[in-house]
C-alpha cells in the first residue's frame, strides 16, 4: 500500500517569483494572493499538473514501475 501521508516542505522562492506567484493567485482568487496559505495550495496544484503534463516524466515513470516486482 503506498504511504499517502503528506510531506512538509519547506523551500525559498526568489523574490520575482513570489511575487509572480502573489500576482497570479490574485488573479484567479483576489483574496488569495494575501495568504500564504492559498500561494501554497496554488503551488501544489501547479507542480501536478506540470508532472502530469510533462510526457517524458510519464514514461519514465511508467517504465520504473514496471520494473518493480509486484508487492506482496
Amino acid at each position: 500500500m503506498p504511504d499517502d501521508k503528506p510531506v512538509k516542505l519547506t523551500l525559498e522562492l526568489p523574490a520575482a517569483i513570489h511575487r509572480d506567484l502573489r500576482t497570479y493567485a490574485e488573479l484567479i482568487e483576489p483574496d488569495a494572493g494575501q495568504h500564504a496559505e492559498s500561494q501554497a495550495r496554488l503551488i501544489i496544484v501547479m507542480v501536478k499538473r506540470f508532472m502530469e503534463s510533462d510526457r517524458v516524466f510519464a514514461k519514465a515513470k511508467k517504465g520504473r514501475a514496471q520494473d518493480r516486482p509486484p508487492k506482496r
